[in-house]
């Protein structure tokens, strides 16, 4: 680990992001993939703009390995498969921070998801260095680098950028390969590393799965219409998928073509004109593009209600659980002082709603996957008999 520290020095990768190296065609990236591929560690960010659209465009790519940060840009190249080899193998570490987005952007733009994958903001939690710390204060704990504000309002598709930008940029990724393997040796000392890791995996896995969702079951997350009847909910179904196909294939973001609150009213309320869906919709130009074809699911929903009878939405949880809650997370926060984790890395409120709502038929409580694999020994096997204590008394 002390090698790998001495490789990848923070302050000599600090001092490169002022004079990153740019990459603007195909034959520079495939030579430099070859040395990334040669890597034990690589880091990785991405700048990208997403205002209207529903995918984000992206503006530029930011790699550094052990000697130079790199400047990707996606504007000019137009191969990016050597640079999808790297972010698949198997033995190069991608670093990344708050990535989530980051990974839609490979996922959508490239067709690959980086794998093994290392958070630091994850990586960070389970150190109990903090929760959901940003960039910034998480150098300036670890590193004691005071980070200049982030470039939040930059166009990054306007072209030439500014030095500011690039350096911000570059910047982004300094840091990143020191932080990771400072957090995976403090974690490893305290057998966490393996939590932290299947935690990272997470962030992949969720952006695939919600990549690949049926668009069918999209209603389901409006959780406020639980108490609609069937024929709304299958308006609400219809309605939520059309917007999901819709979006996706013209690449709109889903509030430029209906914000969810639009949704739920056109739904609930049923209109059976223009005029009774343009004040609700009270948007000119969906009116006039889409009008014909969100009134028709609408007038279809009873019949599509018979067809296809809609599934039920998840009703907020009966009274009855209000101080069960209490008393779950009090096991929550006992577990999580005897294991020395912080108390929003054990256990979250949706891992605790999953639990509670995977009774079955037999009365039996099921734990959900969030809660069997590390979490399990830790407090997951506690909660269960718990649950099922609460159903005996």
């Amino acid at each position: 680990m002390t090698d790998l520290l001495q490789r990848y020095d923070w302050k000599r990768l600090e001092q490169a992001a002022s004079s990153p190296v740019h990459i603007r065609d195909n034959a520079q990236l495939k030579a430099c993939a070859e040395r990334w591929l040669t890597q034990p560690v690589l880091a990785l960010d991405t700048e990208f703009m997403r205002t209207e659209t529903f995918y984000p465009i992206p503006g530029l790519i930011q790699v550094a390995d052990d000697e130079a940060c790199y400047l990707v840009d996606p504007l000019e190249v137009d191969d990016f498969a050597p640079l999808a080899q790297v972010l698949s193998h198997p033995d190069v570490l991608k670093v990344v921070h708050a990535g989530s987005e980051d990974m839609e952007l490979f996922r959508h733009s490239y067709g690959v998801l980086p794998s093994p994958l290392y958070d630091t903001q994850v990586g960070a939690a389970f150190a109990g260095w903090g929760f959901s710390m940003g960039l910034r204060r998480l150098v300036a704990h670890a590193l004691d680098v005071e980070l200049d504000k982030e470039e939040t309002t930059s166009d990054w598709l306007q072209r030439p950028l500014t030095p500011e930008q690039e350096r911000y940029a570059a910047l982004d990724v300094a840091y990143l390969p020191t932080l990771a393997l400072m957090q995976r040796h403090e974690l490893e000392q305290k057998g966490r590393l393996s939590w932290a890791e299947e935690a990272c995996a997470e962030v992949g896995q969720n952006v695939a799965e919600l990549d690949e969702a049926d668009p069918e079951t999209y209603f389901q997350r409006f959780s406020q219409a639980w108490h609609f009847d069937d024929v709304r909910r299958a308006a609400l179904r219809d309605l939520s998928a059309w917007r999901e196909r819709t979006c996706r294939k013209r690449d709109l973001s889903r509030n430029r073509l209906l914000r969810n609150q639009v949704l739920l009213e056109v739904a609930e309320r049923l209109p059976q004109t223009i005029n009774q869906l343009d004040k609700i919709v009270q948007r000119g130009r969906v009116i006039r593009e889409y009008g014909e074809e969100i009134l028709a699911l609408v007038k279809a929903a009873p019949e599509s209600a018979s067809q296809r009878p809609p599934a039920q939405i998840d009703r907020p949880l009966h009274y009855v659980w209000n101080k069960r809650l209490k008393q779950m997370r009090a096991t929550g926060r006992k577990a999580a002082e005897k294991h020395q984790v912080l108390p929003e890395v054990l256990l979250r409120k949706r891992d605790l709603d999953a639990l509670i709502r995977s009774c079955d038929d037999q009365g039996h409580y099921h734990l959900p996957p969030s809660l069997s694999g590390w979490r399990k020994p830790l407090v997951g096997d506690d909660l269960l008999q718990q649950i099922e204590q609460f159903e005996k008394s």
